[in-house]
């Protein structure tokens, strides 16, 4: 199983970066991937999420308007693509994939146990 994030990058504030999470090793139709991202002294946060299984995506507060998740499941390939960036988004930006299935009634993994595989981060820093 493995999980490959790439698209990180130095961009000015107000910029755009599109990250890829390239998965392999395991149906990633099944599973729901999301991003987490991990700033400097700071707690791993959940910044959006897609499921497969029941088209169900999610956004934190700090990012929703800004960034946009999507899915090419023939490439098993999950994109973030982040526009309006702020200085306040830098971070390491994590891929992670969780088996569980997310329903319209239940509440979203967003919590880093829930989730099985990870990948080794890419740096996105924006400067002011």
């Amino acid at each position: 199983v493995q999980l490959v994030e790439s698209g990180g990058g130095l961009v000015q504030a107000g910029g755009s970066l599109r990250l890829s999470c390239a998965a392999s090793g395991f149906d990633f139709r099944k599973y729901t991937i999301a991003w987490f991202r991990q700033a400097p002294g700071k707690e791993r946060e959940a910044v959006s999420f897609y499921s497969s299984v029941s088209g169900i995506t999610y956004y934190s507060d700090s990012v929703k308007g800004r960034f946009t998740i999507s899915s090419d499941d023939a490439k098993y390939t999950v994109y973030l693509q982040m526009n309006s960036l702020k200085p306040e988004d830098t971070a390491v930006y994590y891929c992670a994939a969780t088996y569980i299935s997310v329903q319209p009634n239940q509440p979203p993994p967003t919590a880093e146990y829930q989730y099985d595989y990870w990948g080794q981060g890419t740096q996105v820093t924006v400067s002011a």
